[in-house]
């Protein structure tokens, strides 16, 4: 393949930065921009070892004292001869090197194309591929710890097992429908319906993490609401960590939705503070209120919030009306500063579906500890191996039509099917692994996945 090349850290000064080169014949396209201080080329250099030297521009000028390491292919991230240079991270200077390389002979590396190409030489599988994006948009502990698994082939291994399963029930009955006249040992149908058994169970146990992969990878759309000055917006000040949206003693300072990603119990939040909801004439005032019922038609999760130090009005009662219709809700009493030991003075209507939690806080004092514990134990990390999650909708689509096949396979086999019939709902599920793993996956699922990658890795 040919020779690429890429900054591989980010466009902002920074202390440290990156270019990244592959492709065969690199390391002695290198030596056009690297002079090591001892004199020797890269190409004699010690494989994966820092060596100190000169970056040179175009013109064999220095342009920074760095450091150069080569990684010799196979054993490389893209399974070719690849080197990064690790220089200051300016700009200018990167840009420079990187001008350097395409003048030596390399070109501009496409978006994920040196991932694309440790996939295609059998580096990693799509599974895997998938992993290094969740890891780079990692917003929680928990979603970088899951895709490092993948990354390691937690979920390639999980997917194995079940190829490994089906390929033998395959290999079996092909023999027979091929040979019926030889001598071969019987099939027993009990031990095909306990495998098909055991691949339909692994696949339902990564199917049911779906839900919680969704909330690992686009976290949980949240929808902040309440009645004018209930403190809705220094509720998202207060999880944020910051002066997010403004806030006044004024009813109706929120007009707009307001969003912010935020990680509350270890949990991602996409939270959408929207404007107060009441009856109003004020035209502007009507459409946030109008946007704040669009908010929670689309949430996952409602935070009703109400003044916690004075009883529940009319529209507080309407406003957890409307909260109560979203999958789940929580009942949040602020102004907990508010109330001098007295607790929370609040009765809501008892014909609501209850909330799954109620807590006391104070937005203004950024006291939100209860909330957060809520949060946890309603998304609970739960008991599944880091790594067997399956994040993405591709994976799900892909394993459940692999389970769906495993199952009219069993069924085949129950109603004394021949062994043909079965073979057809095995391959199925066969070939939906293939392009879960990448094995049969056709050209356009492989662009798209390495299309959302940076460039540079």
């Amino acid at each position: 393949m040919d020779v690429i090349a890429a900054i591989a850290t980010g466009a902002a000064p920074t202390a440290i930065g990156i270019v990244r080169v592959s492709g065969d014949g690199c390391l002695s396209l290198c030596d056009a921009v690297f002079r090591a201080n001892s004199g020797r080329l890269l190409t004699d250099l010690s494989p994966r070892t820092m060596v100190l030297g000169d970056m040179l521009d175009t013109q064999g000028r220095v342009i920074d004292h760095g450091l150069a390491v080569t990684f010799p292919g196979p054993h490389s991230y893209t399974g070719e001869d690849s080197a990064e240079f690790h220089c200051h991270g300016s700009p200018v200077v990167l840009r420079e090197l990187l001008s350097a390389l395409f003048a030596a002979g390399a070109r501009q590396a496409g978006p994920g194309e040196f991932t694309k190409r440790a996939f295609l030489n059998g580096h990693m599988d799509l599974t895997e591929a998938e992993a290094v994006v969740d890891l780079i948009d990692a917003e929680t502990s928990a979603a970088a710890r899951n895709a490092a698994a993948q990354l390691s082939g937690a979920l390639r291994r999980d997917f194995q097992a079940v190829t490994d399963t089906l390929l033998d029930i395959a290999t079996r009955f092909y023999a027979v429908v091929d040979y019926p006249d030889e001598d071969i040992p019987d099939i027993h149908p009990q031990e095909v319906d306990q495998a098909l058994t055991a691949a339909g169970d692994t696949l339902g146990r990564l199917l049911a993490t779906c839900g919680r992969g969704r909330v690992l990878k686009r976290g949980v759309a949240t929808a902040i609401v309440g009645r004018p000055n209930a403190g809705k917006s220094s509720l998202l000040n207060a999880l944020a960590g910051y002066e997010r949206a403004i806030v006044t003693d004024i009813p109706g300072t929120t007009r707009d939705t307001v969003e912010e990603s935020v990680v509350c119990g270890g949990v991602r939040l996409r939270l959408m503070d929207t404007a107060g909801i009441r009856e109003t004439e004020d035209i502007v005032e009507k459409l946030g209120v109008e946007r704040s019922r669009q908010a929670l038609e689309q949430a996952d999760l409602a935070l009703a919030v109400v003044d916690g130090s004075a009883p529940l009005t009319d529209e507080d009662q309407e406003i957890l009306r409307l909260a109560a219709r979203c999958p789940r809700w929580i009942l949040v009493l602020n102004k907990q500063d508010l109330n001098c030991g007295r607790g929370a003075i609040y009765c809501p209507d008892p014909s609501l579906p209850k909330p799954a939690a109620a807590v006391e806080v104070s937005a203004l004092r950024g006291d939100v500890f209860s909330l957060e514990r809520a949060v946890e134990k309603l998304f609970p990390q739960g008991d599944v191996p880091e790594g067997s999650i399956l994040t993405n909708e591709r994976q799900e689509h892909a394993a459940r039509r692999a389970a769906e096949a495993v199952a009219r396979a069993r069924e085949a086999l129950a109603a004394g099917f021949t062994p043909d019939a079965i073979l057809t709902d095995v391959e199925e599920a066969l070939d939906a692994l293939g392009q879960l793993t990448g094995r049969t996956a056709r050209e356009e699922i492989v662009s798209g996945i390495f299309s959302r990658f940076c460039v540079g890795k």
